[in-house]
């Protein structure tokens, strides 16, 4: 029995926080887990980027709301939630996830959150688990699923390498580049044929 875990930004959604960069005129927010592979470290950094510039969680929702998935995004998780079951492993947070899950058609989603103050600073984070991608993968192993996972950045290569097969998709020429030996690929149909083969 096999189910499909997916990262969420930047395989279905677009970046939030590069969006909420644009928005707000703050360029280092655009920084990813495409750029530092420690999210702990990456977390912490955002947040003290947010307080020295007065925003909170108001602000990044106002421009979350206004983020579509990414064209075919919708469509390619119908189909493949027609032939196998899906799950998005994503370190994003329950407080910014709401409106994208509805647009995605309400999959399954595993996530972390946010700890706010009660005038929307974001004071912190809590993980749902350490090494949450893996470790989620490792539990689905161990109830008696094979696992197949596709993402785009360093803390996805775990979930990727764990199971019965990944790929990288939508990823930066550096972690290709990197990782010759894990399929790449640009389109959805390019990445549910490779999906379909392993099923």
């Amino acid at each position: 029995m096999e189910i499909v875990c997916l990262d969420l930004e930047g395989v279905l959604v677009p970046e939030i926080w590069i969006a909420f960069a644009k928005e707000s005129g703050i360029p280092e927010l655009k920084r990813t887990t495409r750029d530092e592979p420690d999210y702990t470290k990456l977390m912490n950094w955002r947040i003290s980027v947010l307080k020295e510039h007065g925003l909170g969680l108001p602000e990044i929702r106002d421009v979350i709301g206004r983020i579509d998935p990414m064209p075919g995004a919708r469509e390619f998780l119908d189909e493949l939630r027609e032939i196998t079951q899906v799950i998005i492993i994503s370190d994003t947070f329950t407080q910014f996830a709401g409106p994208l899950m509805k647009k995605l058609g309400r999959p399954t989603l595993f996530c972390n959150s946010l700890n706010v103050a009660e005038n929307g600073e974001i004071t912190g984070f809590t993980l749902r688990a350490k090494e949450s991608k893996l470790t989620t993968v490792r539990a689905l192993q161990s109830a008696g699923f094979e696992t197949i996972a596709a993402g785009d950045s360093y803390n996805d290569l775990a979930m990727i390498r764990a199971g019965k097969a990944g790929f990288l998709f939508k990823s930066t020429p550096q972690i290709i580049a990197d990782n010759p030996d894990l399929p790449a690929f640009e389109t959805y149909d390019e990445l549910l044929g490779a999906i379909r083969e392993v099923l």
